[in-house]
């Protein structure tokens, strides 16, 4: 005991024995802060390969969104995991090639919405911390990235050409045609009917053809412009391939048949479409007043679209679950053949139903889940007109409002005849595209 006392007492060559008690702990310390800067490195490079296999595997070509556009429904994509996982292995280079990396991938659609999340883990090797029996140290990471798909939409547009859309088509072409026909033989008149034969040849005393001489352009010139330059802006809108697809109809191509006309099949061809609603004429009648001039039915050519919209009623998150949308283009009074029922405050006049447009048959179409954009195109008051102010002054103050109603929540516009319908129109259009989806 006092050999071991005297050991204890004694103060000389302490350093060296701490020295060398501290080594081995020491050098532990400087290999844990080496052997963690090179995990840290190896972690660096393999974070930023699954940032780049999730940002990748939704990238707008890749073969998940490709398959999304297919997918009628939600649910994971399995080429996405494929592609993910590539997409990171092709990101790693030198030593961490060499490592046994665990990489789970998961690419989830939920309505409109591509969700990719790549997890990895792997142990690097350690050299400094051996010594203290640790041989590797863990690393792991995860990257998620989100991709809001654009809408597929098929568009009807549905073209108002019967005799009320012959009017002028700004305040100066119905003074111009005012005049041009204050000796015509119908009396003075603001509208251009188009006129034929029962044989089918051109009346060449009609209103349509004094407009035509006058070079006086008309309401349905200025909209089948309209629908071309429209086609011209959606091309240039649309971010994917196939996203946009359009059909046109009119009222019908004569008054004798006048009925739902189809002018071009729904087609993501958007140039051939304008080429097609480019030659968009007049309703023609035989002669003024044929069958009463009831060529004006909102209710059969609203059902008629109705007919034509086959397929899935979707909510645009793929190219099979396109949204439904009827462009329609009016000026908001009806004029057919309807003795009961008629909504006009004046009632029927006969058969005859001179009225805003009733909006029984807009509701039917949106309750199927089919949206309907309302380009408002206003009825113009004619003051000395002895039928505008018997039949149509009774109800103007409700005309837009029913238009309105008409229309899917925020998707109406009203245009007056000193505004371009062109650029009405291309709003109208850019109001609905980028309109938020419901996905639930």
């Amino acid at each position: 005991m006092r050999m071991f006392d005297r050991l204890m007492a004694d103060r000389s060559g302490n350093f060296g024995l701490i020295t060398a008690l501290l080594a081995v702990p020491l050098i532990g310390a400087a290999g844990l802060s080496i052997d963690f800067s090179h995990a840290l490195s190896m972690r660096t490079q393999l974070q930023a390969a699954a940032d780049a296999a999730a940002v990748g595997a939704v990238a707008q070509m890749s073969p998940a969104m490709k398959r999304a556009q297919t997918m009628t429904g939600d649910g994971p994509i399995a080429t996405g995991n494929t592609d993910a996982q590539e997409l990171f292995r092709s990101q790693i280079a030198g030593e961490a090639a060499n490592f046994p990396i665990d990489v789970s991938v998961d690419v989830v659609k939920t309505g409109n919405v591509l969700t990719s999340s790549v997890t990895f883990q792997t142990r690097v090797p350690t050299s400094f911390m051996q010594i203290l029996g640790q041989t590797s140290m863990p690393i792991s990471g995860t990257a998620t990235a989100r991709y809001e798909t654009p809408s597929y939409m098929d568009f009807y547009m549905l073209l108002d050409n019967t005799p009320s859309m012959g009017v002028g088509a700004t305040q100066d072409d119905i003074n111009k045609m005012l005049k041009a026909t204050k000796n015509g033989s119908d009396g003075t008149c603001a509208f251009a009917c188009h006129i034929v034969s029962t044989s089918g040849v051109e009346d060449k005393n009609s209103y349509y053809n004094i407009a035509r001489n006058n070079k006086i352009t008309i309401r349905i010139d200025v909209v089948a412009q309209a629908v071309k330059a429209l086609m011209a802006k959606a091309t240039d809108t649309q971010t994917l391939e196939n996203q946009f697809r359009v059909a046109a109809y009119t009222f019908g191509k004569t008054a004798q048949d006048a009925k739902l006309f189809k002018v071009a099949e729904i087609n993501n061809d958007l140039g051939k479409v304008a080429t097609a609603t480019s030659a968009i004429q007049l309703m023609s009648i035989p002669y003024q007043n044929y069958n009463s001039d009831q060529q004006t039915s909102f209710d059969n050519a609203l059902a008629g679209i109705k007919d034509e919209i086959k397929g899935t009623i979707g909510k645009g998150t793929s190219d099979a679950d396109r949204q439904k949308i009827v462009f329609f283009v009016a000026d908001g009074v009806g004029d057919s053949a309807k003795p009961s029922g008629c909504t006009s405050p004046r009632g029927a006049n006969g058969n005859r139903c001179i009225e805003p447009i009733d909006v029984k048959s807009c509701t039917a179409l949106k309750d199927k889940g089919i949206k309907i954009a309302v380009l408002y195109t206003p009825y113009l008051p004619l003051p000395e007109n002895g039928f505008y102010n018997d039949w149509v002054k009774p109800f103007e103050g409700k005309i837009s409002t029913k238009m309105q109603e008409c229309a899917s929540p925020g998707l109406y516009f009203a245009v007056s005849p000193t505004d371009g319908i062109a650029e009405a129109m291309q709003a109208l259009f850019m109001k609905i595209v980028s309109t938020p989806r419901i996905t639930s």
